[in-house]
């Protein structure tokens, strides 16, 4: 967990993160907006988190552990001031309790009781609209009844045709993607500024990640003989023979392996923080992710598979810091075998907020294309990436 500082001493240090208003008074509730940042003498930020009403914690997803809050003196304000580093995306949400709740001064949500903190300095994300906790995401019209006889229980995939449909995108852990994260919407506007291709998306849920995603589960036999052919005959544009495979943590690890084990199947891969600490028996240690560099996928690229067509773009979290050794030396690796590599580090944790906009970019560079921002947002995006210098 970060230290937590205290800049706070009077009611007029809220004014320095931009609040009004007395605390814990109406007028200060209906002004706040947070999380509000200032700059910290390290070269980082302190963001200011409010609740109102009763003690609370702040929990983020991956890059910190929870922060508890403060209550101001005697009013229903409770707070707390969290050091982040520069260039920080990051899902959070308060726990009263055991409840889980979304931030509600924070209009930026990732589902029912989540929301997302963006450091003033974080590269905008463009085509991914804001979504609020309450808003309910739309979903693709095509529904598919997958009943696999290989995997075992029937499961949903939805499929969108964006920009009326062409390579077929397969996105692992779908569900997250369509009600959590707004992809469908994100690809619409993609498309439409002509960065990418005209795409069907294939929304692919999971029943159980650790099983589904290890190696020799299954997966991508039943993904070839059972869910495309189902695809293919859903009356939806579908060009299997340009298959992009999008997977993020264990899904970037079965990406990554679907390609090697099935190359005439998966010639293209957009992968974001990738699992590669994994190796048979590491889950069931007591670190993970203490095992040999890049594991079990490492090893197999240093045994040199002809990779020669294959694309593959890796993206991690700059402040990943233990995913990092792992991912480093099987994107070298990979483009040693001959492979088409692209990497980048985006500003974020283990955190599938800051996966968005790689996911877009990284499938836009794997079919031969090159995202652009949305044209109302062009020159702020431009701006914001020429100053990352890591996420473009």
């Amino acid at each position: 967990m970060p230290p937590v500082t205290e800049r706070i001493r009077t009611e007029s240090d809220f004014a320095g993160f931009g609040l009004t208003g007395a605390p814990g008074t109406d007028a200060f509730w209906a002004a706040a907006r947070t999380p509000a940042s200032v700059p910290a003498g390290d070269g980082g930020w302190v963001s200011l988190f409010l609740w109102r009403g009763s003690p609370a914690t702040v929990d983020f997803e991956s890059w910190s552990g929870p922060v508890p809050l403060r209550r101001w003196r005697d009013t229903d304000c409770w707070y707390a001031e969290v050091p982040m580093p520069e260039r920080l995306r990051v899902t959070y949400r308060f726990l009263v309790g055991e409840t889980p709740h979304a931030d509600p001064f924070n209009p930026a949500g990732a589902g029912m009781d989540r929301s997302v903190a963006a450091t003033p300095d974080a590269p905008a994300q463009p085509h991914w609209p804001v979504v609020g906790a309450d808003d309910v995401l739309p979903v693709p019209r095509t529904r598919l009844r997958w009943n696999s006889a290989r995997l075992g229980g029937r499961r949903t995939v939805r499929v969108h045709p964006a920009g009326g449909g062409g390579p077929v995108v397969l996105l692992l852990d779908g569900d997250d993607w369509l009600y959590l994260h707004p992809a469908m919407a994100a690809f619409d506007s993609a498309v439409a500024e002509g960065g990418m291709p005209p795409v069907t998306l294939v929304f692919l849920p999971a029943k159980d990640r650790a099983a589904e995603f290890a190696e020799g589960s299954g997966l991508w036999e039943a993904v070839r003989d059972e869910l495309l052919p189902l695809v293919a005959e859903s009356g939806v544009t579908a060009d299997l023979d340009r298959l992009v495979v999008a997977g993020q943590s264990l899904g970037g690890l079965s990406a990554v392996n679907a390609a090697l084990d099935f190359p005439e199947l998966v010639s293209r891969v957009a992968c974001q923080s990738g699992s590669f600490w994994w190796a048979p028996g590491a889950p069931d240690q007591a670190d993970p992710l203490g095992g040999p560099a890049g594991g079990s996928v490492a090893a197999r690229l240093r045994e040199r598979p002809d990779l020669t067509g294959l694309r593959i773009a890796f993206d991690v979290g700059e402040h990943e810091t233990r995913m990092l050794p792992h991912c480093r030396p099987v994107e070298t690796l990979a483009e040693e075998a001959g492979a088409m590599v692209r990497v980048s580090r985006s500003p974020s944790g283990h955190d599938r907020a800051g996966w968005r906009h790689a996911l877009l970019r990284d499938v836009a560079w794997a079919l031969g294309g090159r995202l652009h921002a949305p044209r109302s947002t062009q020159a702020g995006a431009s701006a914001a990436s020429r100053s990352s210098g890591h996420d473009s």
